[in-house]
């Protein structure tokens, strides 16, 4: 007990000469002002960090023919569902041309698409690359990076080449999954009520 007592006393003598901070109502903030070149900076770092998180790499090591067709659908979604995708049948809400862009160029803008129509709640897409007949250093090179990209897409439930009334080969349908506000509607419409 009487180290605990000297402790206390040792501690106190210590103390003797602390001041307590005087207390204040006020608390100022000064706002810090973002510049351009930060605000650019930061835009940069998020368009990265999209990139690897969807992990669309730039490196592949088979190409498809140019006339190949793109298709692909996630397991569960149903098969009516599919094939009026594949056969054009649903509205296209939006359409983005990836024609006559570099790799970087068209993996951004992609990625973009994609999550602003997620956002929007657009679930048919049509995505324009061209069958790439002389692109170098193989043909068909963006058609098959495409094929590759969009199976990556968490948002992506099922693609498949376009209808020729939309395009051919050269376009691909896109079909997005339902965003949570989607969701959440279709659930109110479909609810039974007692």
């Amino acid at each position: 007990m009487q180290d605990k007592n000297d402790d206390v006393l040792a501690f106190m003598a210590e103390m003797s000469d602390v001041k307590p901070l005087a207390q204040t109502e006020h608390v100022t903030i000064t706002p810090q002002e973002t510049s351009l070149a930060q605000k650019l900076k930061r835009e940069a770092l998020e368009r990265e960090e999209a990139k690897l998180a969807y992990q669309l790499t730039l490196e592949l090591q088979e190409y498809l023919d140019p006339y190949d067709l793109l298709t692909h659908k996630q397991d569960g979604i149903q098969e009516g569902v599919y094939k009026n995708l594949r056969l054009g049948k649903y509205p296209i809400e939006n359409r983005v041309s990836l024609l006559k862009m570099s790799l970087v160029e068209a993996r951004e803008r992609l990625i973009q698409v994609i999550e602003k129509a997620y956002e929007k709640g657009q679930r048919v897409i049509l995505i324009q690359h061209g069958l790439g007949l002389n692109s170098q250093p193989k043909p068909g090179k963006l058609k098959s990076y495409i094929n590759v990209w969009l199976a990556q897409f968490p948002q992506v439930i099922a693609f498949h080449s376009a209808h020729k009334q939309h395009g051919g080969s050269g376009n691909t349908y896109v079909m997005l999954k339902k965003n949570p506000q989607q969701k959440l509607i279709n659930r109110e419409k479909h609810q039974k009520r007692y």
